[in-house]
């Protein structure tokens, strides 16, 4: 599995989304704009996406032989 290249985009997919969420708590508990915080959580949710995405299309093709 971790010489498959698809599995490190996986990786980094979910790093990203780890630090979106960081970024997002970090913006709420300063106390700062909530729209600002609400656009970041939005973002979260898209990252969150491509990441669940990418995760199930590497399941699915390595369950066929891929």
């Amino acid at each position: 599995m971790e010489k498959d290249p698809f599995f490190y985009v996986i990786i980094v997919a979910c790093l990203v989304v780890a630090a979106i969420l960081a970024w997002g708590l970090s913006t709420f508990q300063a106390g700062g704009d909530g729209k600002r915080s609400n656009k970041i959580m939005q973002l979260r949710i898209a990252a969150q996406f491509v990441a669940v995405v990418l995760i199930v299309a590497f399941a699915y093709f390595k369950t066929q032989g891929g």
